[in-house]
């Protein structure tokens, strides 16, 4: 059936300034903005009226400055499938989704009840378990479910099984709204939707003002009160757990922290003793009385649960039977997002409530039951075909939810079979056609499908649900199209109040923010990854300089020749830069394998991407650009290309990396608050700026092959030529120069000035003896100082520079025994100062 190009189109468009000319609604399908008879609804007519009065440019200029303002910010998401493991900008509509007062309220009243019925649902599963006795559900239907876990069968969780719940909705053609999908395991979106908020709020301040736009802060702000009320120590004791940074919503685990209060952790973090869950700071253990788990149940004990897990706490599972930590949501709790359980909701709500549910969800059919299986396979061609566990099956279902009319007729035959084989592995679905809402093309407002993702939280043990939420827009009309993993735009939800809405902020008024100079806890794995950036940012300058001198060696033949050039290859060689026995000792061949090649522990690729894995852990304590710094020297040495493999572009790839390095050092130094965290990341720094000194010196400084042309490497490579040529001769002089590169504290480059510094951090780290005894750390660079003081540099040899190379060696080991494994930390600590 065909229908008139203008059948749908909208009666207000000249009104309206041109801004929905296009706007064409799709015939069946409910539209958002538009009625039925193509009049906009009253809820939009505010919003629409204040983009008229404001002209195309002057809207190209705000949305610009919504998508500026969360580049800046550096909110991104990741996706799984990419073979790079891209960061991708976040893709904001710059037209939110609104939703009248009335209509809310209506389907907040249906949301409450849902998340108090799951809650219970739960309850009853890990409890009396009568809903399987009275046959309400099958007992397949649960112990089928990888979610289902008996470790916690009869634990009751200290907040109950849900503290914070999503619902994924979606509005059919008769405008009514219906249930897509529950959220319970570690429900995602509602940092996003803060910052599509925040974004927004930027480009239009004037239209959300004028609309009467409900404001999210307040949400936030019980949510956190409910969980800080169920710390003993308040905010200092709540964590956010998350897998780390190469979850696809890490940046949310990490705002959210950041925005609340809480302290971010990994599962390396953490660790359990008699049944107590201590964070691992550099000040010491510290109680873990809460954590918001952003990781997937199964993950989080290898104990008790998945054994594979490098992501959760041993002994975990252990800690919550014993009732010290609270977790949320609790572990288990995901087994009700099971597609397979909705066939039985209508069944369970009478059960546990008498009566049916206000909100209605999808009509769904498990096909682990022989009479609804065969109802199935005889209308396979009008169902969506969905895992029942989980978000695909192996096989046919790899990709998630299939429409089985789609199919060719040979792989729905394959369907059919895999459903009779194993149908409790499958749920079929109707068919969902989603409502459109507008989106901005061209200068004009356009019809997308979307789903909506609405969050609640537990408050004083009741439910309160977000004024806004987490909208995704895709190009189909189907749900299954509508995922941040396969494209689409997400949007700002934006609940209208026919009066005026009160500020409320969760940040405190400018006037009233207390003055306070630490950022809390530093944990020991966040100051562990400072230490080893600092380390890998300077093991890659020194490899660098040594290819730049390398370069410099080059005369003309062919192959590299005489004592110094071999003497720079084998320093390049013992420290994994090239290959022990490298087939051509071409400048060009040298540079390319120290450069690119990514079997090599030594080589830039391998140490740069070792900095980027470092920094990417503890990247919410970069600027933006100490952040861009190291990814781009990452970059450089991901891909050499074919003019990057000759001589002249791989030396000149070593100027820019140096380069990039001399600004990433500029930004460490200049713009990262010099607290612990900076401490750490000097401290790494100038260990491994003094061994490689060291090492340079060893080389071509003291030993028996040393000799003038030698003594210039040495100070080519420790930067300190032209300090060397404003205090002495022209010809460098061995005395001098070993004074110079070792001993002089006023030389930024030597090691006696690395040493000193080292001396300056490692006294103001945490920890230190209350009879004001210093530590073993303290006494380690202590001696060494004096050890470089009191040498005579006439009488410094290898000996006596190996001797400092074990020294600052032992200086590392102790640094990462107190404070990044805790070897001699076993106190717990309620409040540590940091």
């Amino acid at each position: 059936m065909s229908f008139p190009s203008d059948l749908f189109a909208p009666t207000d468009s000249g009104r309206f300034a041109g801004l929905i000319d296009r706007y064409r609604s799709i015939p069946g399908v409910h539209d958002e903005m538009l009625d039925e008879n193509g009049q906009v609804r009253p809820a939009w007519v505010g919003f629409l009226e204040e983009l008229t009065k404001r002209g195309p440019g002057e809207l190209a200029r705000r949305f610009g400055s919504a998508d500026r303002y969360l580049r800046e910010s550096g909110v991104f998401y990741r996706v799984y499938d990419d073979t790079a493991g891209d960061e991708r900008p976040w893709p904001l509509s710059h037209v939110p989704l609104i939703v009248s007062s009335d209509d809310w309220r209506e389907l907040s009243e249906g949301l409450i009840e849902r998340a108090e019925f799951l809650d219970a649902v739960l309850g009853d599963i890990y409890g009396p378990g009568q809903l399987v006795a009275n046959g309400a559900l099958p007992a397949a239907a649960v112990t089928g479910s990888p979610e289902f876990f008996r470790p916690l069968v009869g634990v009751k969780p200290n907040t109950g099984h849900l503290s914070f719940y999503a619902a994924d909705i979606g509005r059919g053609p008769d405008g009514k709204w219906w249930v897509l999908d529950d959220r319970t395991q570690a429900p995602s979106g509602a940092g996003y939707a803060l910052e599509n908020r925040l974004a927004m709020v930027r480009a239009l301040p004037e239209v959300y003002d004028a609309l009467n736009v409900e404001r999210l802060a307040g949400f936030f702000q019980g949510f956190r009160a409910w969980l800080s009320s169920r710390s003993s120590g308040g905010d200092s004791n709540v964590c956010v757990l998350t897998p780390g940074p190469l979850n696809e919503t890490y940046f949310e685990h990490a705002y959210l922290a950041r925005y609340l209060g809480f302290l971010l952790v990994e599962g390396a973090d953490l660790t359990v003793r008699d049944d107590e869950v201590l964070i691992r700071t550099v000040a010491g253990l510290k109680r873990a009385n809460v954590l918001w788990r952003r990781v997937d149940a199964d993950f989080t004990d290898p104990l008790e649960l998945n054994t594979h897990s490098h992501l959760g706490v041993p002994g975990l599972v252990g800690a919550v039977r014993a009732g010290s930590v609270s977790l949320v949501n609790a572990l288990g709790s995901g087994l009700v997002e099971a597609r397979a359980l909705l066939g039985f909701m209508h069944g369970m709500a009478h059960r546990l409530l008498g009566r049916d549910l206000k909100l209605a969800h999808v009509a769904t059919w498990w096909c682990g039951q022989h009479l609804e299986r065969e109802v199935v396979l005889e209308n396979l061609d009008h169902l969506v075909i969905a895992p029942a566990y989980g978000s695909s099956v192996p096989g046919i279902l790899d990709s998630g939810p299939i429409l089985a009319s789609d199919l060719s007729p040979t792989v729905r035959a394959m369907l059919a079979d895999e459903i009779r084989a194993r149908g409790a592995d499958f749920v079929a679905q109707e068919v969902v056609k989603l409502s459109t809402t507008p989106v901005w093309s061209k200068g004009q407002l356009e019809p997308r499908p979307f789903i909506l993702r609405v969050f609640l939280s537990k408050v004083e043990g009741r439910w309160q649900v977000m004024p806004g939420g987490f909208c995704r827009l895709g190009d189909r009309t189907d749900a299954r199209a509508v995922t941040m993993q396969r494209g689409g735009l997400t949007a700002d939800v934006c609940v209208v109040s026919d009066a005026p809405v009160a500020a409320t902020s969760l940040l405190p008024r400018p006037e009233a923010v207390a003055i306070r100079r630490s950022t809390g806890s530093l944990p020991s794995r966040a100051a562990d990854n400072l230490f080893w950036l600092g380390r890998y940012t300077e093991r890659a300058e020194a490899t660098l300089r040594l290819l730049r001198a390398l370069g410099g060696q080059f005369t003309g033949a062919e192959d590299l020749d005489g004592d110094a050039p071999r003497a720079l290859v084998g320093l390049l060689t013992s420290w994994g830069a090239l290959p022990e026995e490298p087939l051509r000792m071409t400048p060009a061949f040298l540079a390319a394998s120290a450069l690119y090649r990514r079997d090599l522990p030594g080589s830039l690729f391998s140490v740069a991407s070792a900095a980027r894995n470092a920094a990417s852990v503890i990247r919410d304590r970069f600027s933006p650009d100490a952040w861009r710094a190291v990814s781009d020297l990452a970059a450089l040495f991901d891909e050499p290309g074919e003019a990057a493999a000759r001589e002249a572009e791989a030396f000149d790839r070593v100027e820019q990396g140096i380069r990039i390095l001399a600004s990433f050092a500029g930004y460490a130094q200049e713009n990262m608050n010099q607290l612990l965290g900076w401490r750490f990341l000097k401290i790494g720094r100038r260990l491994e700026r003094g061994l490689n000194t060291c090492r340079f010196a060893r080389q071509f400084g003291v030993s028996e092959a040393a000799s003038a042309s030698g003594l210039d490497l040495m100070l080519a490579l420790a930067d300190s030529q032209i300090t060397y040529r404003s205090r002495y001769v022209m010809v460098a002089s061995k005395a001098p120069a070993i004074d110079l590169v070792l001993s002089d504290e006023h030389n930024p480059r030597s090691v006696a000035f690395q040493v000193s510094r080292i001396a300056e951090h490692v006294n103001e780290l945490p920890g230190r003896s209350a009879e004001g005894l210093l530590s073993r750390a303290e006494k380690l660079v202590a001696r060494t100082v004096t050890d470089l003081r009191t040498m005579d540099p006439e009488a410094i040899d290898e000996a006596f520079i190996y001797r400092i190379e074990t020294a600052l060696m032992a200086i590392s080991d102790e640094i990462a025994g107190r404070y990044f494994t805790h070897r001699d930390r076993l106190d717990i600590r309620n409040e540590v100062p940091s």
